[in-house]
């Protein structure tokens, strides 16, 4: 059985997938047990697990991914820490992949709206040129493929997670 941890420890992601993955595999139920597991000193992981490391080091972050079959830890790392992938990847919405008919639900109203989309793409391309009254349909579009974006992120996730 896990151990009780405090309210800020639990927010943690790092804590979080790690309890989570403790539900099937009793060896990460605590830190200590977790550290030989993953190759990881007890210190790291309790710096890791109680934001005392300013930056988990990559490599440490894809081995917790893959030991506690967690790939959101993956894009929190993108999303959150690497200066690239703060530019450009989506976070994705851990809710979603928790909850499937939530994430059928958004994706649907996602693509009821793309025959609107898809006419307004068509209409800006037509003659090759952006023009100024033509720029908020192009940040309607752009935001349309960026909530698409997300959504193919999470189902990716929720597919690593739970069909290995």
């Amino acid at each position: 059985m896990a151990k009780k941890v405090s309210k800020l420890v639990a927010q943690n992601i790092y804590c979080k997938a790690r309890l989570e993955a403790a539900e099937g595999n009793s060896k990460f139920s605590s830190r200590e047990t977790a550290s030989e597991e993953l190759g990881i000193s007890k210190d790291s992981l309790t710096q890791y697990e109680l934001d005392l490391c300013r930056v988990v080091p990559v490599d440490k972050v894809v081995i917790m991914s893959d030991a506690y079959n967690s790939p959101e830890l993956l894009n929190n790392y993108c999303c959150n820490e690497c200066p690239i992938g703060k530019r450009n990847i989506q976070p994705i919405d851990v809710e979603n992949i928790e909850n499937m008919y939530r994430f059928a639900v958004l994706t649907n109203n996602d693509l009821a709206n793309s025959t609107e989309i898809q006419k307004m793409l068509l209409k800006i391309v037509e003659d090759g040129v952006i023009d100024e009254q033509e720029k908020p349909e192009l940040d309607k579009i752009i935001e349309f493929f960026t909530r698409l974006e997300k959504r193919s992120t999470e189902l990716r996730i929720l597919a690593e997670k739970h069909v290995k």
